[in-house]
């Protein structure tokens, strides 16, 4: 193992943080087969992950040891050195920069504005088109120039991760259960990873808005390849999937090594480890288009009730949320439109006029534009 760390901007006088990354396999792109990049708690505040990162560290140490590893892989266990030390007022907030109010995993730079300069370079060979647009994202990368913290910060992790095969962002909900991100066409790829981690809900989109982590790389692809048409052969050189490691309160060792065995199985089916990989296990829902997830917003303020579990199957009509008015003594039930799986929620127990409050899956899609959240 070899441990990097890369500077990033200081904010103030006096400051510094850096990002550091774990790297395992062979040290020659040359010599490997593959390169895999996982990274946790990009959303600073997401403990889970970054536990499933420890286990992850412990296993990929044992495994290289042992003389298994076939593939390139790094491993950023802290993704967001920034939002991990934002703290007001005893509360740990990490998903958004409080310098700038700016969401630590939106707005990524795009990695697909290198179509003219692959004009009338790319040819018949398929890898080496690929090695074509993975350098002409480096160079423009190269010619980045961050201002703040905040941007050397998203560079970094781009840098890292830009040349991977494979991506996998590790992140946890408020209170959820485990689900998966992916796209359409990396779904195939991916189904393997929700079978091992016994994904309860797997969501799938080509452009879900916000140019997230993920889809910084695989929608950079997407694009790409609709660009060059069909005539000129250019594979995916990256798919990129996003974890949500249940809720943040849901951090304990025996889940974090369950995850952690689980992503160790699926780089064994890819051939990133060596061996035979454990027969896959069922899958526990057929994957969902995100945009057919129905959101829930409160019509009014009040008291929070819950009136369904989390990864319950809900039907059309069922109870998810009671508001009770404590002045008043009114109720409003909010009742699901939709039938699908009841998988992530607010961990609040007071809403405000508007809040949102949960989702449950759906398998016709009822959204358009930017199907993420805040």
């Amino acid at each position: 193992m070899q441990t990097h760390s890369i500077d990033l901007i200081s904010p103030a006088i006096g400051t510094r943080r850096e990002l550091t990354s774990f790297h395992f396999g062979p040290a020659r792109a040359s010599d490997a087969t593959q390169k895999i990049y996982i990274q946790a708690a990009l959303h600073a505040d997401e403990t889970p992950a970054m536990l499933v990162s420890v286990m992850l560290r412990r296993r990929l140490a044992e495994l290289e040891a042992a003389g298994e590893l076939s593939a390139q892989i790094v491993l950023v266990p802290v993704a967001n050195p920034v939002g991990l030390a934002q703290h007001v007022l005893g509360q740990f907030i990490g998903r958004f920069d409080l310098a700038s109010g700016r969401n630590f995993n939106r707005s990524f730079p795009a990695l697909d504005d290198v179509a003219k300069e692959l004009e009338g370079k790319l040819g018949s060979n398929a890898a080496h088109n690929v090695a074509l647009v993975r350098d002409a994202m480096r160079e423009a990368l190269a010619q980045q120039k961050p201002r703040t913290e905040f941007e050397s910060l998203q560079l970094a992790l781009l840098q890292l991760s830009l040349d991977s095969d494979v991506v996998i962002d590790l992140h946890c909900s408020l209170e959820a259960t485990l689900h998966l991100y992916t796209s359409e066409a990396a779904w195939p790829q991916f189904e393997p990873l929700a079978r091992y981690m016994g994904s309860q809900a797997s969501l799938l989109a080509t452009d879900s808005g916000g140019q997230a982590f993920d889809e910084a790389h695989s929608l950079a692809w997407w694009n790409l390849q609709q660009q060059v048409g069909d005539a000129t052969p250019l594979p995916p050189g990256t798919v990129a999937a996003t974890i949500e490691c249940r809720g943040q309160r849901d951090v304990s060792y025996e889940t974090a090594a369950a995850d952690a065995e689980a992503i160790i199985e699926f780089l064994r089916a890819r051939g990133a480890v060596r061996g035979t990989a454990k027969p896959l296990p069922p899958l526990v829902h057929e994957p969902t288009p995100l945009a057919g997830s129905e959101q829930f917003y409160a019509p009014a303020s009040g008291i929070l009730v819950h009136r369904a579990a989390m990864g319950a199957r809900i039907r059309a009509g069922d109870p998810l949320f009671d508001i009770v008015d404590p002045l008043t003594d009114e109720t409003i039930t909010i009742r699901s439109n939709t039938d699908g799986i009841f998988y992530m929620r607010r961990a609040i127990r007071f809403v405000t006029a508007g809040a949102p409050l949960g989702r449950v899956t759906g398998t016709r899609p009822i959204r358009t534009g930017v199907l993420l959240g805040a």
